[in-house]
């Protein structure tokens, strides 16, 4: 499968990493499922999925809120991150972008721009043998406000040092294409992988 891109001479691009560049979606699930599951807490896959995007501690923050629950934030989160860290080995490659990577590397910049923390990432593209082709990342603990917000993209710009309107962004939730469009970047959608 090759992933169509729009028209148009970019000089840079942004990348976001799960369910984007690692086809890492399901076997985040599983990680929250388990983690979740020793508090009581319900996350339907299907809510899991229209939430992608959003920091892991925005995440269990809403969740308590909705469910009554007072899990703390910070110990499930690191609970949920050594879980997925198990199932790395399976990690692969979300199918037709490595092509764009390959393509992009020595070209223009890179950066991704994820929602996930700066080790889950980095353990993520290292996994795939990836990390060394991004000039940047920029990850939950580098910006204030997630997507839909442009901030996180934006950040990548300016460390790329190119300007919006010249970066292709690529993204598989709709909470991320908005937040390129809000930053001004072109963006193409990536199509989600559900099988775990």
């Amino acid at each position: 499968m090759i992933i169509s891109l729009p028209p148009g001479e970019f000089r840079a691009y942004l990348f976001d990493c799960d369910g984007t560049i690692a086809d890492s979606m399901p076997l985040h699930y599983r990680a929250w499922k388990q983690a979740l599951d020793e508090w009581d807490c319900a996350f339907p896959e299907d809510l899991f999925y229209a939430w992608g995007g959003r920091t892991v501690t925005d995440i269990i923050a809403s969740l308590n809120a909705d469910q009554g629950l007072a899990m703390p934030v910070e110990a499930v989160a690191r609970r949920r991150e050594l879980l997925f860290r198990e199932y790395l080995p399976q990690l692969t490659p979300v199918p037709g972008i490595l092509a764009h990577i390959d393509d992009a590397c020595g070209r223009i910049p890179t950066a991704v721009v994820s929602g996930s923390t700066r080790d889950s990432v980095t353990s993520s593209l290292d996994a795939l043998g990836l990390l060394d082709r991004f000039d940047v990342l920029v990850c939950a603990e580098d910006y204030t406000r997630a997507k839909p917000d442009p901030e996180g993209f934006l950040r990548a710009a300016a460390h790329l040092g190119v300007a919006p309107a010249d970066c292709l962004v690529f993204e598989d939730t709709e909470m991320g294409i908005q937040a390129a469009t809000a930053a001004g970047m072109a963006s193409v959608r990536v199509p989600q992988s559900r099988q775990g």
